[in-house]
């Protein structure tokens, strides 16, 4: 076993029952093990909470509101400390990810990983997930990276030394996807070449536009018929999440869509006033945080949907969405947090995916 963790790294695991939903998706963030233990002022321990149980909550009731206390499970699992030579095989018998080390007070003393490593993340192909058909939405013109653009496609931008375009389907390699429509336009013939010349492991069918059609407007180019949901995303993101989860989410919920969607904070860098009738202040607030779920431009839609595209026409997945969600389809999303949500869209957002790469975190 591992030696035991001084007090500031048991920190980073754990929480106070007072934290915020989206304080408590940052420190999990930060650290990486997918949890935190949430201990009281003395450092016993209270409970667990997840990534899991966030996304959970979230879907449930449909916002952010709630407290590490209100979702955390009041029942976890701990090994005393005269036990501590069993933490090996509780770990392996409960099929938990970790595992605290409590002393006679329940205070943690020590957190034990599965593998002793907590940022080992295997991705275990899946022979349901072959059955996924898999688009990618390739053919725009990145207009925001220009002058990058004006030389390579978008697709093709490396971010470290592979390009975007390759991390994507090399990620859906690892779940067992063999098999990827690609939609083109932009520069196609280079593309193309790069994965004629890349000889990889799987198989692209190119679906190519004349003209533009919008994120959504080529699929109706595809001409085969599919009986499975179809992922759909766009080729300048990275997305740190089980796509396996991902789709079973999808048809538990019995969703007709579901948008894999991101938490977004932003900072506002000014005292903020809160006001009433006649302009008179109730409260003031000092650089507060604005969380809001975007669309991260990942999709699972129900095949049957695909002919609610328009041919021939210039259509985007929003505006799908919007039209079923008009005709009372069950529309819903797959929550991230931030940091499981990578964009390539802009020089900045480029520059933050290259340092995340480059630090061994995806």
């Amino acid at each position: 076993m591992e030696k035991n963790m001084d007090s500031d790294e048991i920190k980073k695991y754990t929480g106070s029952k007072d934290l915020t939903l989206v304080e408590s998706m940052q420190k999990i963030d930060l650290n990486s093990a997918g949890l935190i233990y949430i201990v009281d002022e003395c450092n016993r321990i209270l409970g667990t909470l997840t990534d899991g149980d966030i996304r959970r909550w979230i879907i449930k009731t449909g916002g952010l509101q709630g407290t590490a206390e209100q979702i955390m499970n009041k029942n976890p699992k701990v090994v005393y400390q005269k036990e501590a030579y069993l933490v090996e095989k509780i770990l392996k018998e409960a099929q938990v990810s970790s595992v605290p080390i409590v002393n006679t007070h329940r205070q943690i003393i020590n957190i034990v990983f599965q593998n002793n490593n907590i940022l080992k993340k295997e991705i275990p192909a899946s022979s349901f997930f072959v059955k996924i058909p898999i688009i990618v939405m390739a053919g725009g013109k990145g207009t925001r990276l220009y002058p990058y653009t004006k030389i390579l496609p978008k697709p093709l931008i490396p971010i470290g030394d592979v390009p975007i375009l390759e991390r994507i389907l090399d990620r859906f390699y690892q779940y067992g996807s063999e098999e990827f429509f690609l939609t083109v336009n932009y520069k196609k013939e280079m593309i193309k070449s790069y994965f004629s010349d890349l000889k990889p492991l799987y198989k692209i069918h190119y679906i190519e536009e004349s003209v533009p059609l919008g994120t959504a407007g080529s699929i109706r180019l595809i001409k085969q018929t599919f009986d499975m949901p179809v992922m759909i995303t766009n080729c300048d993101i990275l997305i740190e999440a089980d796509f396996k989860k991902v789709i079973d989410f999808h048809m538990e919920s019995g969703n007709d869509m579901t948008i894999v969607s991101s938490l977004k904070n932003t900072p506002i860098p000014y005292g903020v006033l809160h006001t009433k009738e006649q302009g008179i202040i109730t409260s003031m607030e000092e650089k507060p945080q604005l969380s809001y779920f975007i669309n991260t431009g990942m999709y699972i839609v129900n095949p049957e949907f695909l002919e609610w595209i328009p041919e021939n026409r210039v259509f985007h997945m929003i505006d799908l969405a919007e039209k079923m969600i008009k005709n009372n389809k069950k529309v819903g999303m797959y929550p991230i947090s931030e940091n499981s949500f990578l964009d390539m869209g802009e020089f900045e957002e480029m520059k933050k995916m290259e340092k995340r790469i480059n630090s061994g975190n995806y």
